[in-house]
């Protein structure tokens, strides 16, 4: 898997959908703001959790750009293989398969 052509292919369907329903692009942003934005949790824990989600919910696209902004917030590929593990210890077989992924995702998206 290409995550970086992959990433670059979702952000242009991304695009074409806020041009065709801004407003609903606009409510999404809203929540990625709040939810994302300062707290009693910093962007790095929040992005492990993202991933763990994205893991779960079989979701690459979600996994590829969860995984870009955790390293933005200094996420180390420790960290990474850490949620993995807990994320497998929740979601069973298919979060260590989509769990591998992540890990990929992050040796691709720091090379």
């Amino acid at each position: 898997m290409d995550w970086k052509a992959d990433l670059a292919d979702a952000n242009q369907m991304l695009a074409a959908y806020r041009r065709a329903a801004p407003e609903g692009a606009a409510g999404f942003s809203a929540m990625h703001k709040a939810a994302m934005g300062p707290g009693a949790l910093g962007t790095k824990e929040k992005e492990l959790m993202c991933i763990a989600i994205g893991i779960v919910r079989q979701c690459n696209d979600c996994i590829g750009f969860h995984v870009k902004a955790a390293i933005a917030a200094g996420a180390t590929r420790e960290e990474i293989a850490e949620t993995i593990t807990v994320t497998m210890y929740m979601g069973g077989g298919p979060a260590f398969m989509y769990g591998a992924k992540a890990l990929a995702a992050y040796d691709q998206l720091t090379a």
